[in-house]
């Protein structure tokens, strides 16, 4: 079944049904955004026309991720998470490579599809909250809405990278 989509390859192992196409978007994402792999550093933060870079959708896709499971098992940020929010837009110093960040963000979407498994069906409706504004939200709003941030930002990896990779090597755009 190689070079199917996520989701074609069928049931991911230990994952209930009902959480399947979480699945499918999480194991998806690295997948893609493996296209990123190869961008050098400079590469990785460029904003093409102002665009968000490659390594800004790759940090926040991952703490994306690890944020909005958090709170699908109720609990609240801790302050690595917080401070990794606070620093999710700028590229920091020194500016980790494509590579770092996708290894971040593998780790994140294994931890997140372990959560899966070990997460109940009776308990996806189970009020949740967001935040220090603690909107309301339940387990499954939670976990879909991850997966579906994580691939609307994947596609603006695939996007920009290509987009980087036909920029002249001067950087003139």
């Amino acid at each position: 079944m190689t070079g199917l989509d996520a989701w074609l390859r069928g049931p991911v192992e230990g994952v209930p049904e009902l959480l399947m196409p979480v699945a499918h978007a999480l194991i998806q994402t690295p997948e893609d955004v493996e296209r990123a792999a190869g961008l050098d550093v400079e590469q990785t933060w460029m904003r093409p026309g102002g665009a968000a870079s490659v390594g800004f959708h790759l940090r926040h896709i991952a703490g994306v991720v690890d944020r909005l499971f958090t709170y699908a098992r109720g609990e609240e940020l801790d302050a690595e998470q917080l401070e990794a929010l606070r620093a999710e837009a700028g590229p920091g110093d020194p500016r980790p490579s494509a590579e770092d960040l996708l290894r971040r963000l593998r780790e994140v979407i294994e931890r997140a599809l372990a959560q899966l498994r070990g997460t109940p069906p009776e308990t996806l409706l189970e009020r949740r909250e967001v935040g220090r504004k603690k909107i309301p939200s339940n387990v499954l709003g939670l976990l879909f809405h991850a997966a579906e941030h994580a691939q609307r930002h994947t596609g603006q990896v695939v996007a920009t990278a290509k987009i980087i990779r036909g920029i002249p090597s001067s950087g003139a755009w």
